[in-house]
């Protein structure tokens, strides 16, 4: 029998309180964090979706290997352990143990970039973005053109654009390129998968070029289920299967382990090439630590290398898909205009389709996500204007290409009953959305403002948030 609910595949064993705040108690909250959710407590947030990284709640069998930690200095049995996961899902001989994403994309693109270098990608996230050009290189995004139109059903609007891929590489010169970068599932571009094929179709212009060929793959499992379900060639190929040969399509790839590895805490860097991951030791020991703990302790080892098995397991994969798929079709069903079909970790939201009347340069989408957070105490994140546009030599915003919120869900954490409270705020402000105002940005630095700049509301009912 075929039973159109899916339920959580694990049971509960242990809970966290959530402190249900009023409205009122959220206008002073907000104001206190300067109109920005990254700064604010999370004891005052009611459903928190602003990341799905680092926030998975972890097994049985991942605590009970934390009671196993080895906290040796070098060569710990715990980074053996940890080693061996990642080769035997990798295949690749250089691998670096990283505390989080960031810190392995500081270390391999100071190595790999450079003034006059280019990194293209389907889409660069925004700490890739910042690692590149704080390197002095070029990031360069070539995402599909499918990819481009958020309510356009497409089974893989995160492939790359190959044939932009390759005249950006004749562009710029096949010795300027640092490498390509396809991100699995494409992050900024709505979580939506990337195919098989257009990995393959990427390795066959890398090999044509002689340029390195990298995987963003923080989120591999969740790709390899979208690979199963909507590619014909795959649909009987398990999903660890499937993440194994579009690793051993690629040169090497860098892992934010607190996304599909559901940890807290971790990653890693991983390699075809001895003289780049040479390169990366050297600079993993000064900046992160021994390289075989590379900032991460025993215990966080020895869970990531039990969560990189877990997070293949069907029944997981089919609820964690599933549930974010009910959020979606929850939404759309309400009229909200989110990113379609819907991706794997998030839901994205269009705020400049929800937000028509609110200009781009007053940030819609940040806009939206303090409007959910003061109507249902939801944090959510903005991926737009804020964080990805730019200025021009007069001063003018550069807008990003898109406007969205994304509802990042963490894995294990809430149930279908929180997801509909989720559903319930959207209805509270969609009934109130053509009286929502603008933002502006009256604090910023230098890179990555998003998660440091402060706010205001442009108009004076909304001073008691200002």
């Amino acid at each position: 029998m075929h039973f159109k609910t899916v339920i959580e595949p694990f049971r509960i064993k242990m809970v966290e309180p959530i402190h249900m705040s009023t409205e009122k108690e959220r206008r002073n909250y907000l104001k206190e964090a300067k109109n920005n959710l990254f700064l604010l407590e999370s004891e005052k947030v009611i459903i928190d979706l602003l990341t799905d990284s680092g926030t998975s709640a972890m097994s049985a069998q991942q605590w009970g290997g934390i009671m196993m930690g080895d906290e040796s200095y070098a060569g710990a049995k715990s980074w053996e352990k940890m080693r061996k996961a990642i080769f035997d899902l990798t295949g690749y001989d250089y691998i670096l143990p990283i505390h989080q994403g960031r810190a392995g994309e500081s270390i391999l693109y100071s190595q790999l970039g450079g003034k006059g270098k280019v990194f293209i990608s389907n889409t660069h996230f925004d700490t890739t973005r910042a690692n590149i050009e704080y390197s002095g290189a070029l990031a360069v995004d070539c995402l599909s053109e499918q990819g481009k139109q958020p309510a356009l059903e497409h089974p893989f609007k995160g492939n790359i654009d190959v044939k932009k891929l390759e005249q950006t590489i004749l562009k710029h010169g096949a010795e300027s390129i640092g490498a390509v970068v396809l991100t699995v599932t494409n992050n900024s571009g709505g979580g939506q998968p990337v195919s098989m094929q257009n990995a393959k179709d990427v390795r066959a212009i890398c090999d044509k070029y002689q340029v390195l060929f990298l995987l963003d793959c923080c989120r591999i499992a969740e790709n390899s289920y979208f690979v199963a379900q909507r590619e014909q060639a795959y649909k009987n190929v398990s999903y660890r299967a499937i993440a194994q040969e579009m690793f051993a399509l690629s040169d090497g790839a860098v892992m934010s382990a607190k996304k599909d590895a559901l940890v807290n805490m971790g990653g890693f860097i991983a390699l075809r090439d001895k003289k780049i991951a040479d390169a990366c030791a050297n600079m993993l020991i000064m900046k992160e630590g021994f390289v075989t703990y590379g900032g991460l302790s025993g215990r966080d080892m020895e869970a990531l290398a039990i969560g990189l098995v877990e997070v293949f397991d069907k029944d997981y994969l089919h609820y964690r898909i599933s549930s974010t798929t009910y959020l979606g079709d929850k939404l759309t069903a309400l009229g909200v205009p989110v990113i379609r079909p819907i991706g794997g970790h998030a839901v994205y939201v269009d705020a400049k389709t929800f937000y028509d009347h609110i200009p781009v340069d007053e940030y819609p989408g940040h806009a939206l996500a303090c409007d959910l957070y003061l109507k249902g105490g939801i944090r959510a994140c903005e991926i737009g204007s804020v964080m990805f546009g730019k200025y021009s030599e007069s001063g003018e915003l550069i807008p990003a290409q898109m406007e969205l919120v994304r509802l990042a869900i963490p894995r294990r954490v809430y149930t279908q009953s929180h997801l509909d409270y989720v559903v319930e705020t959207f209805e509270a402000v969609l009934a109130e959305k053509q009286s929502s105002k603008g933002m502006k940005i009256i604090y910023e630095p230098a890179f990555l403002r998003h998660f440091t700049a402060h706010f205001a509301r442009l108009l004076p009912e909304y001073a008691s948030v200002v």
